[in-house]
């Protein structure tokens, strides 16, 4: 195994010219921290080919915490609608992808944020806190005497599964298909999330995501009810209604969101915790801390490396010129350790508190669901410290092989130590 000294001079001999930051060999042990570090330091907004797919074109990658900051508040030059928000245009029909608010520019985008913000306000999240501890407890006491576990699959998958499925309605049953259906499509470039390739999402997963959600929509019609995916059936947007495809990615957005982010976080705070046995000591004789440890894992472990904007007109990024049309990508699993920001940006410190853009580096696209998913962090890592104050690892985890989701996905642990 390389040492960490030798990892980075083989980052160092990398020709940035010929540089495709999201090149999969680049992310096998997860985020390329070396590489964003050296970028930041030579080549802050840096040019990729993308070599794997002929039909699509290259893309900026923005690194440092004051240029994704910049980018995220200039809607009117960097746009979400334009090419969609994910760095491969052709992934998804784009007009599906501008079905969803994420991939909107205002006013439309502003109006039907608007319709779901209403229900994740801090206080109306904390309001759920009873519920979700009570789905942690539930999953945690499945683990009764066992002496090892999969964070990710015993703990994370099903707790978050849970309590978006009861934010829109899904019935219990169906969790597991549609968190398997959300790692598959969001997991493509990793071949055991996603074993059939952008191929079978397309073929396969998005039919049957669609015609899942057809079916909620469709009953949601007939038998109104007061969870989220009621919400987007009965909207109107400047008098009209959602279409259907509407309904189905906002659907979607908020499932994909709900299974996905507070998942990778939770599993990758537990690792660092791991890493940090005196700080895991901490947060267990003083679970008040907690709050201020989740800062320190949202910075350090942002769920999603990236975000894309495309340019709307000729303009420059730190004095680099950006043609109208040209791809950005805003790397969060970057900006999250600029020198520039963060003193010894690599250390994990509980105590730290920091600001961070693990939700966004602002403005109207800062995340819907940042107080839910603090809650959800809140409470499962004071149930799990409380229940399992002694856990160790019981192999290594494996991270998922992709520039787009930063997560783990597997972290096996003995639960007594």
């Amino acid at each position: 195994m390389a040492t960490e000294t030798e990892t980075e001079t083989d980052h160092d001999a990398i020709d940035l010219d010929a540089l495709n930051v999201g090149d999969a060999e680049n992310w096998q042990r997860g985020a390329p921290h070396e590489i964003f570090r050296r970028l930041r330091r030579e080549c802050p907004v840096h040019w990729s080919e993308i070599t794997e797919y002929p039909d699509e074109a290259g893309f900026w990658s923005v690194v440092t915490a004051a240029d994704v900051h910049a980018v995220s508040r200039d809607h009117k030059t960097f746009s979400s609608e334009r090419g969609g928000c994910i760095a491969l245009t052709h992934a998804i029909p784009l007009e599906l992808m501008r079905s969803m608010f994420i991939a909107m520019d205002p006013p439309k985008h502003d109006r039907l944020k608007a319709l779901f913000q209403r229900g994740f306000t801090p206080k109306r999240i904390a309001m759920h806190e009873d519920e979700i501890r009570a789905i942690a407890i539930r999953v945690l006491d499945r683990l009764e005497g066992r002496e090892t576990c999969d964070i990710v699959d015993d703990i994370a998958q099903p707790v978050v599964s849970r309590v978006i499925g009861n934010f829109m309605g899904i019935a219990e049953e169906d969790d597991k298909a549609w968190a398997t259906l959300m790692n598959t499509t969001l997991g493509v470039g990793d071949e055991e999330l996603a074993p059939g390739g952008l191929e079978q999402v397309l073929a396969e997963d998005l039919p049957e995501i669609f015609r899942r959600a057809q079916a909620m929509i469709d009953d949601r019609r007939a038998n109104p009810t007061d969870d989220l995916t009621s919400v987007l059936v009965e909207a109107e947007i400047d008098g009209e209604m959602l279409s259907d495809d509407e309904i189905i990615m906002g659907f979607f957005l908020l499932v994909a969101a709900g299974n996905d982010s507070t998942k990778a976080t939770f599993t990758s705070a537990i690792n660092a915790l791991l890493d940090h046995p005196d700080q895991m000591r901490e947060l267990v004789e003083d679970p008040s801390l907690i709050p201020m440890a989740i800062e320190e894992c949202l910075r350090m472990y942002p769920a999603f490396a990236n975000f894309r904007r495309t340019a709307t007109t000729d303009t420059e990024i730190a004095g680099q010129p950006i043609a109208e049309g040209d791809k950005v990508l805003m790397w969060y699993v970057s900006s999250n350790r600029d020198e520039a920001v963060y003193d010894d940006p690599d250390r994990f410190d509980i105590h730290r508190d920091p600001e961070h853009q693990a939700f966004g580096g602002g403005g109207r696209h800062a995340c819907l669901g940042m107080a839910l998913a603090r809650l959800e962090l809140k409470v499962l890592l004071e149930e799990v410290l409380q229940r399992y104050p002694h856990m160790s690892r019981a192999g290594e985890p494996r991270p998922a092989v992709s520039p787009f989701l930063n997560q783990l996905k597997t972290l096996p642990v003995r639960l007594n130590g």
